[in-house]
């Protein structure tokens, strides 16, 4: 296993790779890696020559209020779980090789419902730090392919919109959620739940389940969906409902009854723990 901290250099094997006609597969997270991202990684493995992995706690996506400063960093363990999954090289770069000094003044930014709604109504700077480290990973990785899971739903939409949008020539491959065994999403912040808010947050899936099962029998009324998900997790002690939305998955706009490519989505506070869950709508 390679790890790669520059960006002159992470270009120059990139291009090394290319001009050997090997396919790059890529796989950007921020570190703390469980089984969600090494099921991208597997699935780059699977489909490319190279893997390369990339791991950075992105400073511009994270206002100031946030959890920047105590976002997990294991590196050494997240090297040996990549290469374990398949990966070829890590790129870890620091925020200075990244962001150097002056301050960056160029961000990529998409307006309008993808960015404005769900997880943009309450953090508003987020998107444009998620959008701007993306393009300059692609630019600096130069993959075929890049693998996102699809728990971070918003992310994927917007992702997506800036590589149709601004011409990139790489392809977004979406991954299904990985649960645990009791239905929660796999997410680096778990490890901030305490053991109560652990048993707590199953109700995510819980109510994203009932909320399916209501659609297969019938159910077409967004209020009364929206009704029974509020229900169900305000029935447990919970700290904060972000937001419940049923929305269209491709624009994120809000929609009238169910149809295919709907999006439920949920962000739900467990004590300081905020975390997002959702299921998409196929028929």
């Amino acid at each position: 296993m390679h790890i790669i901290t520059t960006i002159k250099e992470m270009q120059q094997y990139s291009a090394e790779q290319r001009r050997n006609e090997k396919s790059i597969g890529f796989v950007p997270t921020m570190g703390a890696l469980h089984d969600g991202h090494l099921s991208l990684i597997r699935a780059s493995a699977t489909d490319n020559d190279i893997t390369v992995v990339s791991i950075f706690v992105n400073p511009t996506q994270f206002a100031a209020h946030e959890d920047l400063d105590k976002y997990p960093r294991t590196l050494e363990q997240d090297v040996e779980l990549s290469e374990k999954a398949g990966a070829n090289i890590i790129f870890a770069p620091t925020a200075d090789e990244m962001y150097p000094a002056p301050n960056n003044a160029t961000f990529v930014e998409v307006s309008g419902s993808l960015t404005q709604g769900l997880c943009g109504k309450s953090r508003p700077t987020h998107f444009r730090g998620v959008t701007t480290i993306v393009a300059k990973l692609f630019n600096i990785v130069s993959p075929d392919k890049a693998y996102f899971g699809q728990k971070d739903a918003q992310q994927l939409a917007v992702i997506t919109k800036i590589v149709r949008d601004l011409n990139m020539s790489v392809e977004i491959i979406p991954c299904e959620i990985v649960r645990e065994s009791d239905g929660l999403a796999m997410s680096s912040r778990n490890v901030y739940l305490s053991p109560d808010e652990r048993k707590q947050a199953t109700i995510l899936y819980e109510a994203l389940i009932a909320a399916k099962t209501m659609i297969s029998a019938g159910e077409n009324n967004i209020s009364t969906i929206k009704n029974k998900l509020s229900s169900i997790l305000n029935s447990k002690n919970l700290a904060t409902i972000d937001y419940i939305e049923i929305v269209d998955f491709n624009t994120l706009c809000q929609i009238d009854s169910i149809s295919p490519q709907t999006l439920i989505a949920l962000a739900v506070k467990f004590g300081n723990t905020r975390l997002i869950d959702n299921v998409i709508i196929s028929h």
